[in-house]
């Protein structure tokens, strides 16, 4: 395993406590980073943090929906390491499995809040703090899903579709900073989302795959600690894949 090196970083991960979230964390620490993991649930960020086990790793309890609640912990993390240097939108919700026309109001906004407007408030407290710095890392969870449009996932494909051109503007604005801001689109992979779907829709995304299997959370991981370390420096607005072959543009 090949570890970037993210000595002296300072990294936010939301939703950092478990699947995506957790191995990003994890391998962030095995590079050298200080991590600071946003999540809601104490429990599971309690259980990372025993887990992983080290001095660089604490956690805050952050609800990403709320931008006060985004700005106290930022406000807190930069007087504590005095700077932030790499940021990953990571948390989202599944929402659920039925057709445009039987999807409830609720359930839809529910799922675009997470997984874009809370993308879009995280994005816009932490980049004053990159601006400050002329140095920043950014990188925004995304889905296969937002390039091709699972049937009966029509919300969650569309926040993820939402976060891929919240990426590319974001990073073009910032583009003549020493700020990169990409997003990454994997394929499904077996974690705790799961369990919001229906198994017909689990089988449906596999049929999709020509790889046939799953993404696996430690290449997405790595891939991630690729674009939040220095090595990355030319790379900004982009999206990369992780499909299993999925992809088609």
């Amino acid at each position: 395993m090949i570890n970037f090196d993210l000595k002296n970083k300072v990294a936010i991960v939301t939703g950092g406590a478990q699947g995506f979230g957790l191995a990003i964390t994890e391998r962030f620490i095995q590079s050298g980073a200080k991590v600071i993991i946003w999540d809601i649930d104490e429990t599971e960020s309690k259980k990372a943090i025993e887990k992983i086990n080290s001095e660089y790793l604490s956690y805050q309890i952050v609800d990403v929906c709320n931008i006060e609640n985004i700005n106290k912990n930022l406000n807190e993390i930069e007087k504590t390491h005095k700077k932030i240097d790499i940021f990953v939108n990571n948390a989202g919700v599944a929402g659920m499995n039925t057709t445009v026309a039987e999807y409830p109001i609720e359930e839809w906004n529910k799922v675009i809040n997470l997984n874009l407007n809370a993308v879009f408030y995280c994005c816009k407290a932490v980049v004053p703090f990159m601006v400050k710095n002329n140095y920043g890392r950014i990188v925004n969870i995304a889905s296969i899903a937002g390039k091709e449009g699972n049937p009966n996932a029509s919300a969650y494909s569309t926040s993820k579709a939402g976060v891929i051109g919240l990426t590319k503007s974001l990073g073009k604005e910032l583009a003549l900073k020493n700020i990169a801001v990409n997003c990454i689109t994997p394929a499904a992979a077996k974690t705790r989302i799961f369990d919001q779907m229906t198994e017909e829709h689990i089988n449906y995304m596999l049929s999709k795959i020509p790889r046939n299997k799953f993404a696996k959370v430690d290449e997405l991981a790595s891939l991630v600690a690729w674009l939040a370390s220095e090595e990355n420096s030319f790379s900004t607005a982009a999206v990369f894949d992780l499909s299993g072959g999925r992809a088609t543009y």
